[in-house]
């Protein structure tokens, strides 16, 4: 598999406190990669540095060798990378319809073929009977849908998913899931951070684990559930959590 994105020792802090520290790592065109760590270990810090959020201090991003390190995070989502975010913020008095049509709009300045497209993202989320809904009477796990289904409205080629499965009940996780392998299914690639450690294991090609805003280990999952640092840092904590 090609390399489709390339972070190299990338890095950012505040006031004193490195989020992120010379992280390395690249993510192959049709994988899963999974990003794990404990909490305050830089992992949405590095989302928000990939897609333009937050600018860096030091290093550089690279999608398909192009340089696109602190460049407006617009301009990183037409270039393919779409994004889901950790706290939902739906356009609450709109639709899931029209809030998926707003992502849509990214890309396509045509409304009937925007909406064409939106309703067959809704379709693909399972969410379609929902369609005329407003975003404030959903569910959690609705929400995470429509998330997810404005970021695949954008057309992304990668997608960086921030706890899909987070704050949803144990009978949602499921869906959202199959969802995820469904994704790659579809030829998208997607990094995607995860506390639910069974799923990471399951779903990932390959895990990047950090640990106060350093990278500790970037492996395939058996090698990282016997890394010695990783077990300290984060696999050893799950059961107190």
């Amino acid at each position: 598999m090609s390399i489709l994105l390339k972070v190299e020792n990338l890095s950012r802090s505040f006031g004193g406190i490195h989020a992120n520290s010379d992280i390395s790592f690249d993510v192959k065109e049709g994988e899963i990669l999974g990003v794990i760590g404990p909490n305050g270990a830089g992992k949405s810090t590095l989302f928000d540095l990939i897609t333009g959020f937050t600018k860096s201090d030091k290093g550089q991003v690279l999608l398909r060798e192009k340089n696109i390190t602190n460049i407006r995070p617009d301009l990183i989502c037409r270039m393919g990378v779409g994004r889901t975010f950790q706290k939902l913020k739906p356009f609450a008095d709109q639709t899931l319809l029209e809030n998926v049509i707003v992502g849509a709009l990214v890309k396509e300045k045509n409304l009937k073929v925007a909406r064409d497209k939106a309703l067959e993202i809704i379709d693909f989320v399972d969410l379609i009977e929902k369609r005329h809904h407003y975003a404030k009477e959903l569910s959690t796990g609705q929400r995470k849908r429509l998330e997810l289904a404005r970021a695949l409205a954008t057309d992304p080629k990668l997608l960086l998913m921030d706890e899909v499965t987070g704050g949803v009940d144990q009978r949602t996780i499921p869906g959202l899931v199959e969802l995820v392998l469904k994704l790659k299914k579809n030829g998208i690639t997607v990094v995607t951070i995860e506390h639910n450690m069974k799923i990471i294991m399951d779903i990932s090609d390959r895990i990047l684990a950090l640990n106060q805003g350093k990278r500790i280990a970037f492996d395939i999952p058996k090698n990282i559930s016997q890394n010695s640092q990783v077990i300290d840092a984060y696999l050893g904590t799950v059961d107190a959590a």
